[in-house]
C-alpha cells in the first residue's frame, strides 16, 4: 500500500490533538472533522503492543452505516498497517495494539465493560450518551501499557444535554464559545455526581483529598476550521445554510443555547374543529408504531398512534379519528388489524418502515396481516422536525381541520408542545398522513 501523510489540520484540530488534558471535548458544530480527530488520536500509540483504545458511538449502526465511523477508519488505519476485523469492530496493528469501534446504546450495556482497562476512550457525539455512561467509562479509563489514561469526546451543540452544563465555563452568555478560552485547561472532581470545578488542581486536592482531580478542556470548532472538507465538498456549507433556524444556529455557528420553542411548528388555534365530518375523498389512516406497555423501568414509553383523515371539496385535510394506545406487540398487531377492517377496504393504510432488519420484519408481518387492503409502506426521515414541516405549513394556512372528539385534547396538546414535548408519535403520524394525502397519484381519487 502506498505511503501517505496523515496529520491534523492546522488550527483547532491540531490544538485538540496536542492538548495535555486528561479529558478534552472537541467540536460544537457540524463538519469540523470530529470523527477523524478521534481516529487520528489513536494512532499516537499504535507501536505500543499493550495499547488498546475504544471509540464509542451511541448505536452500532452509526458505526457501520455508509460513511460512518468504520468507513472513516478504513481510510486511515490500513495505511498504518492495521488489519480490520469488521465482525469485532476492531483494527489490529502490527505491534499488537488495537483500536475498537463499539456501540454503547443503553446504560445496561455498561456492565459489559466491567473490569475493562482502556488507555484511550473516545466518544463520538457525546450528547447522545448519558452522564452516567460517560462517568462510568471514566472508571474504565486505566492502563497497564505505560500510556497515561485519557478521554476524548466530540460533540454537536445540544442546549438540553449534560454536556452543555459541563462546558459552561467555555460558553458565553450568547450561547457561542468564548474563543479566548479554547484549549484552556481547568480541573474538576466528581463528588458523588456533583461536578466541582477549579482553576487550581491543588485547591481541589485540599478540598477533596480522597478524589483525584481530572484536567479538562473544551476546544470549539466549526466547518470553517475544516478547509479540507470545504475544498472537497463546497456544497456542504450551502446544505447547512439551508437548515431551519435552530439547526443552522447549532450546526453551522455552534450556538449551545438556541432551542426550538413550543408552538413553533403547530398552534392549536390554527385547527378548526368541525361538529361533524364533511364528505371526504382519499381516506387514509397513517400509523406510528410502538410496542411497549408502561412498566416499572419504563413508565412512559412511546405510543402507537393511528390518524385517519381525508380531503374535503376545498382540498383541505380533515382528520376524523385518532387511535392512541400503549401495549405489547401482539396487542398492537391485533388493534391495527381490527381498526383496518373497521375502516374498510377504501381506506389507505400507511405503515412506517424503520431502518434495519427489525423494520423490514415488521413491514413483512403487516403485509401478510393486511393482505387485500390498501397498505403502503413509508420510509420516514429521521429528522422529525424536517419531516413535520409540510404539516406545519398546511396547519398555519388553516388547511388542516379536525372533527370534534374526545381525542382532540391529546392531539392538540402534543402538536403544540412539539418539538419540546416528551412524545411526538402524533406528530409523526400526522406528517405521514399529510404526505400521503398531498401526494399527486393518478387514479387515487376514491
Amino acid at each position: 500500500m502506498d505511503k501517505i501523510e496523515i496529520r491534523p489540520q492546522k488550527g483547532k484540530q491540531e490544538l485538540f490533538l496536542s492538548t495535555k488534558a486528561d479529558i478534552a471535548f472537541y467540536g460544537g458544530a457540524a463538519g469540523s472533522g470530529k470523527s477523524f480527530s478521534l481516529l487520528l488520536e489513536a494512532l499516537r500509540h499504535i507501536n505500543n503492543p499493550k495499547f488498546g483504545a475504544v471509540i464509542f458511538r451511541k448505536e452500532h449502526t452509526q458505526i457501520v452505516n455508509e460513511g460512518g465511523l468504520w468507513d472513516e477508519a478504513m481510510q486511515i488505519y490500513p495505511y498504518a498497517g492495521a488489519e480490520p476485523q469488521i465482525g469485532l469492530g476492531r483494527f489490529n496493528f502490527p505491534s499488537g495494539a488495537t483500536v475498537t469501534l463499539k456501540g454503547l446504546g443503553i446504560e445496561k450495556d455498561l456492565i459489559k465493560w466491567q473490569g475493562s482497562q482502556i488507555a484511550y476512550i473516545g466518544f463520538d457525539e457525546l450528547t447522545h450518551f448519558s452522564f452516567r455512561q460517560f462517568t462510568y467509562m471514566m472508571s474504565r479509563n486505566r492502563s497497564m501499557s505505560g500510556v497515561k489514561p485519557y478521554i476524548r469526546g466530540t460533540t454537536n451543540p445540544d442546549s438540553d444535554s449534560w454536556v452543555r452544563e459541563f462546558i459552561d465555563w467555555w460558553i458565553g452568555e450568547d450561547g457561542y464559545p468564548i474563543e479566548e478560552r479554547a484549549g484552556v485547561i481547568r480541573y474538576f472532581v466528581n463528588d458523588g455526581g456533583n461536578i466541582v470545578w477549579s482553576d487550581s488542581k491543588e485547591e481541589l486536592q485540599k478540598k477533596f483529598p480522597a478524589i483525584k482531580p481530572k484536567s479538562f478542556t473544551f476546544i470549539p470548532a466549526k466547518l470553517t476550521d475544516n478547509q479540507k472538507l470545504l475544498e472537497k465538498d463546497p456544497s456542504y456549507l450551502a446544505n447547512l445554510q439551508a437548515l431551519n433556524r435552530v439547526d443552522r444556529e447549532r450546526l453551522l455557528y455552534g450556538n449551545w443555547d438556541v432551542r426550538p420553542e413550543a408552538g413553533m411548528y403547530f398552534k392549536r388555534t390554527n385547527f378548526e374543529v368541525l361538529e361533524k365530518a364533511p364528505k371526504l375523498k382519499r381516506l387514509t389512516r397513517s400509523w406510528d408504531l410502538a410496542s411497549t406497555k408502561p412498566n416499572e423501568t419504563n413508565p412512559d414509553p412511546d405510543w402507537t398512534v393511528g390518524l385517519k383523515g381525508g380531503m374535503d371539496s376545498n382540498g383541505d385535510i380533515v382528520i376524523i379519528d385518532m387511535v392512541r394506545f400503549r401495549d405489547e406487540p401482539e396487542i398492537v398487531e391485533r388493534t391495527i388489524t381490527n381498526t383496518t377492517k373497521s375502516d374498510g377496504r377504501n381506506t389507505v393504510i400507511t405503515i412506517p418502515k424503520d431502518p434495519g432488519a427489525a423494520g423490514k420484519s415488521i413491514v413483512n408481518r403487516y403485509t401478510r396481516l393486511l393482505a387485500g387492503y390498501k397498505l403502503k409502506v413509508t420510509t420516514p426521515s429521521s429528522n422529525k422536525e424536517l419531516r413535520a414541516v409540510p404539516a406545519s405549513a398546511l396547519s398555519g394556512q388553516g388547511a388542516i381541520k379536525i372533527v370534534a372528539g374526545d381525542w382532540n385534547a391529546e392531539f392538540l396538546h402534543e402538536l403544540e408542545s412539539f418539538p419540546l414535548g416528551k412524545h411526538d408519535d402524533i406528530v409523526d403520524a400526522l406528517s405521514d398522513l399529510v404526505e400521503e394525502l398531498t401526494s399527486a397519484k393518478a387514479g387515487w381519487d376514491y
